[in-house]
């Protein structure tokens, strides 16, 4: 089992099937971009 996760907030985004355990860091979040966090980058 795997986990998609923000790497702005830390988040879980998603979960995906696999043979091992596997953590995935995204910057494409949805309540990172409604919050204006691009802004403070």
């Amino acid at each position: 089992m795997g986990t998609i996760v923000c790497q702005t907030c830390n988040s879980t985004i998603d979960h995906f099937d696999d043979e091992k355990v596997n953590v995935l860091y995204s910057t494409n979040c949805d309540c990172c971009s409604d919050e204006g966090v691009q802004e403070q980058r």
